[in-house]
């Protein structure tokens, strides 16, 4: 199996073999401009200290500063942030919004670290990449496991060194510059473009139910959401099982629940079943939002949905997108489904840089604007020239980067 970086490039491949790419200007949109891998230490309630390992990555800025998030999960390794850098770069083209592609995180278990252990290490982390970021230069935002108050405690370490500019990272908590919206956001974003989908199908929302894989922040809010425009929900899961009701089930009942119990197994008035049994329940949207590479050649065959559609990044591995497209399964990619995220964190960023506070109704109609409108574009390439969703995504991203290199002189 390829590694995630090698399955990510190879879809930049294929697009810039497309768009006809001069060589020089391919070899250099091929990989990161910069990779720092840093000793991130941190003083345990115990006494003494353990040091885990840090990564940023910076893929492309031909489009504006670089941007992406920052997680926490002991699988963090460089290979996966450089993948995740490079979706980031073709995510924020694709978006149409100035910025391009950059991605980090820790190698650590979060949950073992007392909050004031994840906080020193949250300090510990901005330390250490400090010098190679700001607002014009690289942007960072929550991602796994990280959330507003973690992307607090670093704007106010960055802000000890360099003075206070809450544009220095985005996805804060509202009272220190954060945006209303953006924790809806991912969700948000990934429903504006399934409905666009459904529309241009023709669909009804009433009969078209949708299974979630992963039931955190992106999941639950897509699912809520979605509820509300008459989408059935019939399943979700967590890290320990998931449930499913032909019926539908209540999502923001079911995040009680969860809050309360810890998981969203055992919820009342729907049935538990193994996570893995998942993949296979009758549904016609199936959305996987937990982390990447969760549907792969074995899940894939047991997915009876007609979209799936990729909240999370590299949920679908190579081969598992062959054996969806040979099935007639439409994937709608990541690099456009979860571009909510960075549309709003770049709402944020703008609204910090102008010290402005916009209400949520103009957050969230700016957002509806920036997704319908990627979303329209990537349909209508794939129709014109008779390619997939993921396919299409590609070659208006790749183009958007390539026409800023040759317009800052690279040819």
């Amino acid at each position: 199996m390829v590694s995630a970086f090698e399955a990510v490039q190879g879809f930049y491949e294929q697009a810039a073999e497309r768009l006809g790419l001069e060589l020089s200007l391919r070899e250099a949109l091929a990989t990161p401009n910069r990779e720092v891998s840093v000793q991130v230490r941190v003083a345990m309630d115990g006494g003494g200290f353990k040091v885990f390992k840090g990564y940023r990555v910076q893929y492309n800025n031909a489009r504006g500063p670089y941007k992406g998030g920052l997680r926490f999960h002991p699988l963090v390794n460089l290979d996966e942030i450089r993948c995740f850098s490079a979706l980031m770069t073709w995510k924020t083209a694709i978006m149409n919004i100035p910025f391009g592609g950059g991605k980090g995180g820790v190698q650590v278990e979060p949950k073992r670290l007392s909050e004031g252990e994840l906080e020193r290490l949250s300090r510990s982390f901005m330390r250490a990449i400090a010098e190679i970021i700001g607002p014009t230069v690289d942007v960072p935002a929550p991602d796994v496991n990280t959330n507003p108050q973690i992307m607090g405690w670093m704007a106010d370490e960055y802000a000890r060194r360099y003075g206070p500019n809450p544009a220095v990272i985005t996805g804060k908590p509202i009272s220190v510059g954060g945006s209303l919206g953006r924790e809806s956001a991912t969700g948000r974003g990934a429903l504006i473009c399934l409905d666009h989908v459904v529309r241009a199908r023709g669909w009804r929302r009433e009969e078209t139910p949708i299974a979630i894989e992963g039931y955190g922040n992106a999941g639950s809010w897509l699912a809520v959401l979605a509820a509300e425009l008459g989408y059935p929900i019939v399943a979700v899961s967590d890290s320990k099982g998931a449930i499913v009701s032909a019926q539908g089930i209540h999502p923001q009942k079911v995040l009680a629940h969860k809050g309360e119990t810890g998981s969203v197994i055992d919820f009342e008035g729907a049935e538990t079943i193994k996570g893995e049994d998942l993949f296979g329940v009758d549904c016609r949207v199936f959305v996987p939002a937990a982390l990447d590479a969760s549907i792969d050649e074995d899940t894939a065959n047991a997915i009876k949905a007609e979209i799936v559609l990729e909240e999370a990044n590299y949920p679908v591995t190579t081969e598992a997108d062959e054996i969806l497209a040979a099935r007639g399964v439409t994937v709608v990619p990541d690099i456009l489904a979860s571009g909510g995220g960075v549309a709003v964190s770049y709402l944020e960023w703008v609204q910090d840089l102008q010290r402005e506070a916009w209400t949520e109704e103009r957050v969230n109609g700016r957002l509806e604007e920036l997704m319908e409108a990627a979303t329209a574009e990537v349909l209508s390439r794939a129709a014109g020239q008779t390619m997939t969703l993921r396919q299409a995504a590609y070659i208006i991203g790749v183009e958007r980067v390539a026409e800023a290199e040759i317009a800052r002189g690279y040819r």
